[in-house]
């Protein structure tokens, strides 16, 4: 039986994986380079959005036009576009690219004494920040790559993983929504004067318990997480027929495993700095689920 490293590792798809590389190398030097020169760290969450929209509609062009990547690359367009307009609409983007507002964790990260020297954030930001989530943001679209070459009618294994990534995508969307609309009407009566505990409920809370939010303390990282676990299953279903059981063990896996690392430290700073911001985030942290929407938060 043919293995899913004998499919991976062909010709076409090995060069395909080279160009992906270089457009990863640059990314990552540019990252690095710019963001010690400049000192904002947020030039990768500014491409974050953008390379796999690259890297996927590279792989349908020089994998030969498949209808499965087609459908896939769509999906992953839609993701980008949105994802990118949300961070833009936070100031994220200006004319010069590397100018715009930086993540304020970053700021809270380089204050922990441990990168009191200059260099040990240089690190930080060469192996973490420019190179692993370059690296990340390649892999989670490499899954893409088994569909080259697939010209078998699509089924119930390539149908119910491109409808759950769609799905997921909506959830992100919705949750996304939910909250920039609370943090948005929040600050409005703030600018206005008043001081939190002063705001109507829910909005004295200082965060979002509305909608999924009330369900789920970060509903928009398992939309993120579900998108890239979805595009592996369709890679993984569409070489099922030939290595069977096997097909869902491949390599292609990594990207969303180390994925969800990143999504879980990323959750552990977020409510660590909430908890410190807001009196009732314990509270909130004790009774509502960390990702998948469950019981509703009670006060």
């Amino acid at each position: 039986m043919i293995t899913p490293n004998d499919i991976i590792f062909t010709e076409t798809r090995i060069n395909i994986l080279i160009v992906l590389a270089i457009i990863c190398a640059v990314s990552f030097l540019y990252c690095f380079i710019v963001g010690e020169i400049t000192r904002n760290n947020s030039q990768m969450d500014k491409l974050w959005s953008i390379l796999p929209i690259i890297y996927i509609w590279v792989i349908f062009f020089m994998g030969g036009f498949n209808i499965r990547i087609l459908i896939i690359s769509i999906i992953v367009t839609l993701w980008g576009v949105r994802l990118t307009w949300n961070f833009a609409k936070k100031g994220a983007y200006k004319l010069k690219f590397w100018e715009g507002e930086e993540d304020y964790r970053w700021r809270i990260v380089r204050s922990n004494k441990m990168f009191a020297k200059k260099w040990a954030w240089a690190l930080f930001d060469l192996f973490f920040i420019s190179f692993f989530q370059n690296f990340v943001v390649l892999l989670i679209t490499l899954p893409a790559l088994l569909l080259i070459g697939n010209t078998s009618p699509i089924g119930v294994a390539d149908i119910i993983p491109m409808v759950t990534m769609f799905g997921f995508l909506a959830l992100e969307t919705i949750a996304d929504r939910q909250q920039w609309d609370f943090q948005s009407t929040k600050y409005k009566m703030l600018g206005e004067g008043k001081k939190l505990e002063e705001l109507p409920a829910p909005y004295n809370k200082g965060f979002n318990t509305v909608g999924l939010w009330g369900h789920a303390r970060h509903p928009n990282y398992l939309g993120e997480m579900g998108i890239w676990i979805s595009l592996y299953f369709v890679g993984a279903g569409s070489i099922l027929s030939e290595c069977g059981g096997m097909a869902y063990l491949n390599l292609t896996g990594l990207g969303a495993l180390l994925l969800i690392t990143i999504f879980i430290g990323s959750t552990i700073l977020a409510e660590k700095i909430s908890s410190g911001k807001y009196p009732l985030y314990k509270d909130y942290m004790k009774k509502v689920s960390v990702y998948i929407p469950l019981w509703k938060y009670k006060e």
